[in-house]
């Protein structure tokens, strides 16, 4: 039995299309040449009507009040004048970076995936988280710094006097509440535990006594919030039926994330004046501080 062969066309790989591919030039230079000349133009017109006088020349012996870090850490000295130090500096940087590498773990759905507003309700999980996060820390900014009592007293004639003072700021429950003697240093040890330091003698243990009030201050108020505040947004949304999925919760959350950042980082750089104290921004005044006098 005589088999025809037909002689077929080897398959070659078709080219992707046009639009799955992205080329340097001119699409990504062309971009960021644009970019580049619309920040230029943006940053003359800023020179030309905002004055940004240089200082004398840098001074070991003279401190500038305020003391400020490069803009890129100033949301985290602004966490410094609310919380522990250890907790605002180390501790919540390092919880929430690894946070934000646990989110491709979390959410495991590959549909819509790298999307921006791909789910349905994503746009007012964004703008509802966005307004609850912005409102929000501008109002415990202003209550920690005293100001909310004072603008009640100010706009509206309200005052607690005495009774009510511990509730003016955060460290006022640590200050006017009265606190029982012995718990300013509870031991929560059972055993004396003593450092050693160069000279073979003990150094100081005061690590083991726990000052309740400063914690509750200092550390659990400020988790209670960082921890409970965006949960309860995350439960409301869910109730009102716009948190329907991992991703939704995850966009509530990372939108919420952004504008605390944004807010902290505008906190600490126009609103925060001599001795780090909240004034407008136009109040903003620069000293040269005093000589061997570090500004707080």
């Amino acid at each position: 039995m005589a088999t025809a062969v037909v002689a077929r066309p080897v398959a070659r790989p078709q080219p992707r299309a046009r639009d799955e591919e992205v080329l340097v030039w001119p699409d990504l230079i062309f971009i960021e040449f644009i970019s580049a000349l619309v920040f230029t133009v943006g940053l003359l017109i800023l020179s030309t009507f905002m004055n940004a006088p240089l200082l004398d020349q840098a001074n070991p012996d003279v401190t500038p009040n305020p003391s400020k870090a490069p803009w890129y850490l100033l949301n985290l000295q602004e966490l410094l004048l609310h919380m522990n130090a250890a907790m605002a500096g180390i501790i919540v940087p390092t919880v929430w970076l690894i946070l934000l590498a646990a989110f491709p773990y979390f959410d495991r759905d590959n549909e819509g995936q790298g999307a921006w507003f791909a789910t349905e309700n994503a746009w007012r999980i964004t703008i509802a988280s966005g307004i609850v996060a912005f409102v929000g820390t501008w109002v415990l900014i202003l209550w920690d710094t005293g100001k909310v009592a004072y603008f009640l007293h100010a706009w509206f004639g309200l005052s607690g006097g005495d009774t009510l003072r511990f509730l003016e700021n955060v460290r006022s429950m640590q200050s006017q509440l009265p606190w029982p003697e012995w718990s300013r240093s509870i031991t929560y040890l059972p055993f004396e535990l003593r450092i050693l330091d160069g000279t073979g003698r003990g150094g100081p243990t005061t690590f083991q006594h726990l000052d309740l009030p400063a914690w509750l201050v200092e550390q659990a108020i400020p988790i209670v919030a960082l921890v409970g505040l965006p949960s309860l947004l995350i439960y409301t949304l869910w109730r009102m039926g716009w948190v329907v999925s991992r991703r939704d919760a995850l966009l509530a959350l990372f939108t919420g994330f952004v504008v605390v950042f944004g807010v902290l980082t505008l906190v600490g750089t126009a609103f925060r004046g001599q001795g780090q104290e909240l004034v407008l921004p136009w109040q903003l005044k620069v000293s040269e501080g005093i000589p061997g006098q570090e500004a707080h």
